[in-house]
């Protein structure tokens, strides 16, 4: 492997998964979110991900009695530059998707496919993540990474406030995040990422028709343990805990305070330097007042730049 080789491709696990919206596959975010990265080099993704469970698209709320299967597919766009000479990103995906299902207890019964919502993230690395040209990047050595970052979904998605069943969820959500991500072991094949973030909701002023639904704040915990075989593969194990989230429907306390807990793995694979595949699959172990989701995804990644011919 030549030098100009083993640069792209340490460019490219570190952009693998610097950014990734969130989708209904459990809410995470994912292992290695927060790795240094060089700026001026751009990101692609095409994701696919099938979840079955009792949520729509909108893993935040539980659908009572609902057996459903969700088939997305996602687009998303990242870009990477220097901002008071550390490493910024932002990005922007649209997901498009196919629900289908029943209700225990009613008649309905069916299918709907259209776009969801669309979600925007800006964030960045306080420590551990000098701004670097890709050619700088050759002789960086991973390193302990403090971030943050703030993510928004805007309520673009298909939504029929007569319906149960809706790919979008006519509110806004904000996710404030703080990450830490630790390398260590021999030759640095290990990786801690930990994770604190919170989900914020705007009212939702046409729920079931005429109904404003409201939504505490749904705050978060994520630990991912991660180990490289080699350049080109990883895998982790993950996991997140949700807790509160309790909704409000005109005025009055639902009482369904949740407790969500889910397990993961994700397996890393280099095609090339700017090549690249991801498989996770997800589950639910604890989901009281939450989704009860199980699922699996499957992403590929475009990377170009200066640095790439």
């Amino acid at each position: 492997m030549t030098a100009q080789q083993r640069r792209l491709l340490l460019v490219w696990c570190a952009l693998t998964f610097v950014y990734s919206p969130d989708q209904a596959d459990a809410q995470f975010t994912d292992p290695h979110n927060y790795d240094n990265a060089p700026v001026g080099v751009n990101q692609l993704e095409f994701g696919y991900a099938f979840v079955h469970g009792n949520a729509s698209i909108d893993a935040s709320l539980a659908i009572g009695g609902a057996n459903l299967n969700l088939n997305q597919g996602i687009i998303d766009f990242t870009h990477y530059f220097s901002l008071f000479d550390r490493v910024t990103w932002v990005g922007a995906a649209i997901p498009i998707a196919r629900l289908a299902g029943s209700i225990t207890g009613t008649n309905i019964e069916g299918a709907t496919s259209a776009a969801g919502d669309s979600s925007y993230a800006f964030a960045m690395l306080l420590k551990g993540g000098p701004a670097l040209s890709t050619a700088d990047f050759e002789n960086y050595e991973p390193t302990t990474t403090l971030g943050v970052s703030i993510a928004v979904t805007a309520p673009t998605g298909s939504y029929n406030a007569d319906k149960i069943l809706n790919l979008g969820s006519d509110r806004w959500s904000f996710k404030p995040e703080i990450a830490l991500s630790y390398p260590f072991g021999p030759d640095q094949k290990w990786q801690l990422d930990t994770y604190v973030n919170a989900y914020f909701y705007t009212n939702n002023t046409s729920y079931r028709g005429r109904e404003i639904l409201r939504q505490e704040p749904l705050p978060g915990l994520e630990a991912h343990l991660s180990y490289s075989f080699s350049d080109s593969v990883w895998v982790s194990f993950d996991t997140r805990y949700a807790f509160r989230g309790t909704t409000f429907v005109d005025g009055i306390d639902q009482n369904n305070a949740q407790r969500n807990a889910i397990l993961g793995s994700e397996m890393n694979v280099s095609i090339d330097s700017q090549h690249s595949l991801l498989f996770g699959i997800a589950k639910a172990i604890v989901h009281h007042n939450s989704p009860a989701v199980v699922g699996f995804s499957v992403k590929y990644d475009y990377v170009w730049g200066p640095g790439y011919k």
